[in-house]
C-alpha cells in the first residue's frame, strides 16, 4: 500500500508539473502599442486624449461636408470591422469610427471599466470633440448594445439607429455551438487563463464560429485579434467588463426609442440569436427588419455590399 500511494503522488505531481510547462508553453506577455501601430494603423488612423488617462483611436473618413454615420465595432473587434462599410459609404456620409478602452489601438488605465453605459456616454464625448452634434449610430455585437443605450441616453443626438446582429436581451437557454472563448468568459478561472496565453487557437476557433462560412476567417484577421488582445491593458479591461454598468434590453426600455431604426441579423449567427434581432424590431416603435439567410454574427464583413446597400436605402428612404 505504501507503493501504491507513493506512485500516486509521483504520478500526481508528473502532472501537475507537465500542467505548469504547457501553461509556461502557451503563456505570451503583452504586445506593445507602438508595436500594434505599426502593423494596424490606417492611414486615417488619429488619437484624442480624454481624461481618466483615456488615448483613443478614431477614424474619421469619407466626405467632410456629408451626413455624420458613427460606427461601433462588437467585443475584442477594432475599427477594422468596418473597412468594407466605410468603402462602399464613404461618397455619400462622413463616417466616424473608433477603437473603445480595452480594444484596438485605444490605451486606457487597467483599472478602466468599461460597460455599454460608459462607453455610450464615451461616444457622446467624442463626437462633440468631432463637432458632430447629431448623426446616425451603428453598431455590431456590444456595439449594438453600445447603440441602443446611447439612443436611450441621449436621444436628441440621434437621427437613427442601426442595430447588427446587436447585443441586449438576457440568454435563455444553451447554445451548442457558443464558442470556448464566451463559455471561459462566464468563469473567472476562465477570464485569468484568457489574460494568460497565447489566444490564437481560442480566437481561431471563434471567429469560425462566428461566420456562417468559416473559409472567410484568415490568418490575418486572427493575427489582429490576439494581437490587440495582447495590448498592455487590454486584457483586464476585457476580463473585467463583467463588472460594468450595462443596460438589459427590456420591452419597455426599447419602446423609449423613436429614432428610425433598422435592424439586421445573420439568420445563422452562432453568437447572438435571430430570435433577439426579432424582439429587438418588436420592440422598438417602427423598427424595420432584414434577416441575412447563411450570414453569421458579423454582416458589415461577411456580406459588406449588400448590408451597406440595405443601410443606404433605409437612411435615403427617411431622408438622410
Amino acid at each position: 500500500m505504501p507503493n501504491v500511494l507513493k506512485w500516486l503522488a509521483i504520478g500526481a505531481c508528473l502532472v501537475v508539473v507537465g500542467l505548469g510547462l504547457l501553461f509556461l508553453a502557451v503563456r505570451r506577455g503583452p504586445v506593445p502599442y507602438a508595436t500594434l501601430e505599426a502593423r494596424y494603423a490606417m492611414p486615417a488612423s488619429r488619437f484624442m486624449d480624454l481624461p481618466g488617462g483615456l488615448h483613443l483611436h478614431y477614424r474619421d473618413e469619407g466626405r467632410s461636408d456629408a451626413p455624420v454615420l458613427v460606427l461601433v465595432h462588437g467585443f475584442a473587434d477594432s475599427t477594422a470591422t468596418w473597412n468594407s462599410w466605410i468603402k462602399a459609404l464613404g461618397a455619400d456620409y462622413r463616417i466616424i469610427s473608433l477603437d473603445l478602452p480595452g480594444h484596438g489601438l485605444t490605451r486606457a488605465p487597467p483599472n478602466y471599466v468599461g460597460g455599454n453605459l460608459a462607453y455610450a456616454d464615451l461616444v457622446a464625448t467624442v463626437t462633440e470633440r468631432l463637432h458632430a452634434p447629431r448623426f446616425v449610430m451603428a453598431g455590431n455585437s456590444m456595439g449594438g448594445g453600445v447603440a441602443w443605450t446611447f439612443a436611450l441616453r441621449h436621444p436628441d443626438r440621434l437621427k437613427a439607429l442601426i442595430l447588427i446582429d446587436a447585443a441586449g436581451w438576457p440568454r435563455t437557454g444553451s447554445n451548442a455551438k457558443t464558442a470556448l472563448a464566451f463559455k471561459l468568459l462566464r468563469t473567472g478561472w476562465g477570464r485569468w487563463l484568457l489574460s494568460q496565453i497565447d489566444l490564437k487557437p481560442i480566437i481561431a476557433e471563434g471567429a469560425r464560429k462566428a461566420f456562417y462560412d468559416p473559409s472567410r476567417v484568415d490568418a490575418g484577421l486572427i493575427n489582429r485579434f490576439a494581437d490587440e488582445a495582447r495590448a498592455p491593458d487590454h486584457p483586464q479591461i476585457l476580463m473585467g467588463m463583467q463588472s460594468g454598468a450595462y443596460f438589459i434590453a427590456t420591452p419597455e426600455r426599447m419602446a423609449q426609442i423613436h429614432a428610425p431604426t433598422l435592424v439586421m441579423h445573420g439568420e445563422d449567427d452562432n453568437v447572438i440569436p435571430v430570435a433577439h434581432g426579432r424582439q429587438f424590431a418588436s420592440a422598438i416603435p417602427g423598427a424595420r427588419l432584414i434577416i441575412y439567410p447563411k450570414v453569421g454574427h458579423s454582416p458589415q464583413m461577411e456580406i459588406p455590399e449588400q448590408s451597406a446597400s440595405d443601410l443606404k436605402a433605409f437612411l435615403k428612404a427617411n431622408g438622410l
